[in-house]
Order: C-alpha cells, then sequence, then structure tokens
C-alpha cells in the first residue's frame, strides 16, 4: 500500500523541516511514503475564507483517485490513541491501494473534500500550527509503524 500526505502550503520553520524529514526517512523503511505539497494560494488577502477553502478544495481533489482512501486531519475527526491508530493503519494496509492523509489549510476543508473523506482523525482537541501539525502527524505514523513491528519505540 503506498502513503501519502497531502498539505496545503509549504513548511517553513527550518526546525520543523529538519525533525519533519527525519520522520519521512524512518517512515520509508516501513511504507512508501510521500509528501504533496500544495502551494499556498496566491492574493489570498483578496479572497474570503470560503473562496479559499474552495480553491484549496479543487487543488486537492484534483490529487485524488477514485480508488483512494482519504483521511482528514480534522479538529472533528476520531482522536485515537496511539496503539488505536497502529491498529487501524494495519487494516488498513491490508484493504487500501493509496492511503492518502490531508492537512488542509487554514480554515479547513471545503464541503467537497468533506464530501469525499472516508474518515477523519484528530491529533488533539488543542489547536496548533498547520506547521506543527505536520510534524505531529509524521512522528505518529512513524510511531504506529513501530508499533505494528513490535520495535521498542512505543512504550505503554
Amino acid at each position: 500500500m503506498k502513503t501519502e500526505l497531502i498539505v496545503v502550503g509549504k513548511t517553513t520553520n527550518k526546525h520543523f523541516i529538519a525533525a519533519i524529514n527525519d520522520y519521512l526517512e524512518r517512515i520509508g523503511h516501513y511504507m512508501p511514503f510521500s509528501v504533496t505539497v500544495i502551494p499556498e494560494l496566491r492574493n489570498a488577502k483578496s479572497l474570503s475564507q470560503q473562496q479559499q477553502k474552495d480553491k484549496e478544495g479543487e487543488a486537492i481533489l484534483r490529487l485524488l483517485q477514485p480508488s483512494d482512501t482519504v483521511v482528514l486531519l480534522d479538529e472533528r475527526g476520531k482522536e485515537p490513541r496511539s496503539i488505536e491508530l497502529a491498529d487501524w493503519l494495519q487494516r488498513r494496509q491490508q484493504t487500501a491501494r493509496r492511503l492518502v492523509f490531508i492537512i488542509g489549510g487554514p480554515y479547513g476543508f471545503s464541503q467537497q473534500v468533506y464530501s469525499r473523506a472516508d474518515s477523519m482523525l484528530s491529533l488533539s482537541r488543542m489547536t496548533f500550527s498547520h506547521q506543527m501539525v505536520r510534524l505531529i502527524f509524521v512522528e505518529q505514523l512513524y510511531r504506529a509503524c513501530t508499533i505494528i513491528k513490535g520495535e521498542p519505540y512505543h512504550h505503554e
């Protein structure tokens, strides 16, 4: 199974970039994983929040294939424990051809993207910057991979 993370806007903080790249390399030992960055909208300040969500949503939907299993990282999603995420991921690895996680822009997702999603995950009820969410998510994905393989990274 191929796994992809789609994000809106590039990561700009050099410390986050270094840590994210470290986890991306680690995840690559367990599964094919890639990150696709949708460029930030031009002239976003002249657009309403809804217009921004709609334009970002169009860009997101263009990247998806009909057979993809799509998971939105959204504050309204399920909040699994790390072990539960690992179990969920292991089940998806057996059924999905391509598993696509998506981190939206600053205002969330358009209704069309919500309609296309198969599920939603939340990393916390707290709010994090979109830059930080990327790092937290790839760390949790790496943690899930080590749990699946029974490796000592995660402690109960």
